[in-house]
């Protein structure tokens, strides 16, 4: 499966911003999705992740209440709606793919910014 992250962009804080993702190759349903981010000199960090069911999310504290993940397996698209951004959610935000309930996360997307302004 291919990802193609967008949505990104310059807000400032306080802001709302929907990312979306959208897959080619393979039906989107087949598997579990999550987003990650990357602040410049920091480690990819789990954000949020969405079952294939999507009866299940599990959010990062640190945008919990404030970032909801959803998935449209018509459309073949997992989105991330982000609202109340904080300066400290800047960072290039990538979703991903797994075929497993469990492990790694097997397909990424190439990523895209956010930078919220304080």
């Amino acid at each position: 499966v291919q990802l193609q992250a967008s949505g990104g962009g310059l807000v400032h804080a306080g802001d709302s911003l929907r990312l979306s993702c959208a897959a080619s190759g393979r039906t989107l349903s087949s598997y579990g999705m999550a987003w990650f981010r990357q602040a410049p000199g920091e480690e990819r960090e789990f954000v949020a992740r969405i079952i294939k069911s999507s009866i299940m999310t599990y959010y990062a504290d640190a945008v919990k209440g404030r970032f909801t993940i959803s998935r449209d397996n018509a459309k073949n698209t997992v989105y991330l709606q982000m609202n109340s951004l904080k300066p400290e959610d800047t960072a290039v935000y990538y979703c991903a793919a797994r075929t497993t309930t469990f492990g790694e996360y097997a397909y990424w997307g190439q990523g895209t910014l956010v930078t919220v302004s304080s």
